[in-house]
């Protein structure tokens, strides 16, 4: 695969800026970033897969999503991200 031209990513989302914040706190301690996708992310399809959205390209996101996803280093996570669908915490896996 060229470089940079896809990435593999997981998140969560929810709705309020606190709730995102409140995730990163929970990430910080040390929990697990599929568990808390599962239990609380507000994205089905990802939700029950660890929060996994696997490879995408430029283009295939929200322009705030996908520029805070390509800007991180493999095995990094956001601080919280805000689009139209509410603030997301996003880990760039590949």
């Amino acid at each position: 695969m060229a470089s940079g031209s896809k990435i593999k990513c997981s998140h969560i989302l929810v709705k309020k800026q606190s709730e995102a914040l409140a995730v990163v706190e929970r990430l910080r301690s040390g929990e697990k970033f599929g568990r808390i996708a599962r239990e609380i992310s507000l994205d089905p399809g990802s939700a029950k897969k660890d929060g996994n959205l696997g490879y995408f390209s430029r283009g295939a996101m929200v322009k705030q999503f996908e520029q805070a996803a390509f800007d991180l280093a493999v095995g990094q996570t956001s601080e919280p991200v805000k689009s139209k669908f509410g603030y997301h915490v996003i880990r760039r896996t590949g």
